[in-house]
């Protein structure tokens, strides 16, 4: 053996632990320009809609306080608007400009390590950014039940679910204004009427079930049934089984992007 193979580190056993490492030492250098975005934001939209808005709500919805009701669908979208960008301009990125992922194929590295442990990183985005809105909505006294930690683990299946696909298209678009489309085209409309601040049920038949087949919606019954104690509309079962879906079927599709990308 070399001298320089003696010296290199050895990989760990998990090679996507490497991966997932090598997002965390550059996050450790700016975080500090996430909090606005991840933290702040999210804030400051508590106090304008659930405490402004909701001053003015008298009889709340479904005889809950207005505060209390958007903030499980604020935490949702929280988490799908983190996950979304984790996974629109960094992948991107990635493949175009800095090229961070040929480099880290060529280490002896797989597709499916480089896919999960830049994905393991958006989850861990996702949860600490939600664990800070909990502690600080509780603080409010916006959550009802103690269940609201459930919320956590709800986060991080709707985080997969929509940073997986995203992870797909990131790889595959020629320019990053395509991803500036999927911001205005489908996260905006997806957010306003997925039920986050309003019932869906008072949406138009048809927009309605366009509302149900975003993997949003079902985040946040889900969430809105923790914070609250109540029971979601749909069943719990099928609101994991359907975001699940949605993660499988992009995790499928990110590696077979990657994999065209990253094997010559």
């Amino acid at each position: 053996m070399s001298v320089a193979q003696q010296a290199r580190p050895p990989l760990p056993r998990v090679p996507a632990l490497a991966v997932l490492a090598h997002h965390l030492v550059g996050y450790r250098r700016t975080w500090r320009a996430g909090i606005f975005s991840s933290f702040l934001l999210p804030v400051l939209t508590v106090l304008g809609f659930g405490v402004g808005v909701g001053a003015y709500i008298d009889q709340g919805v479904g005889g809950v306080r207005y505060l209390d009701w958007i903030v499980p669908g604020l935490i949702a979208s929280t988490a799908v608007q983190t996950a979304i960008g984790e996974s629109t301009w960094p992948v991107f990125s990635s493949f175009q400009w800095i090229k961070t992922y040929f480099a880290q194929s060529a280490a002896p590295l797989r597709v499916g390590d480089i896919l999960g442990g830049h994905l393991a990183f958006v989850l861990f985005r996702v949860l600490t950014t939600i664990a800070a809105f909990l502690l600080v909505t509780g603080v409010f006294g916006a959550l009802r039940s103690p269940w609201a930690v459930a919320t956590l683990p709800v986060v991080a299946l709707l985080g997969l679910a929509v940073a997986a696909p995203t992870f797909a298209y990131a790889a595959v678009v020629s320019s990053d204004s395509w991803l500036a489309m999927l911001l205005r085209f489908a996260v905006i409309p997806m957010t306003l009427f997925a039920g986050v601040f309003f019932p869906v049920e008072s949406l138009p038949t048809a927009l309605r079930w366009l509302a149900y087949a975003t993997p949003l919606w079902h985040g946040v019954d889900l969430c809105r049934a923790a914070t609250l104690g109540t029971a979601p509309q749909w069943s719990v079962a099928g609101h994991l089984l359907y975001l699940a879906a949605w993660a499988v079927a992009g995790w499928l599709l990110a590696r077979r992007a990657f994999r065209r990308r990253l094997v010559v």
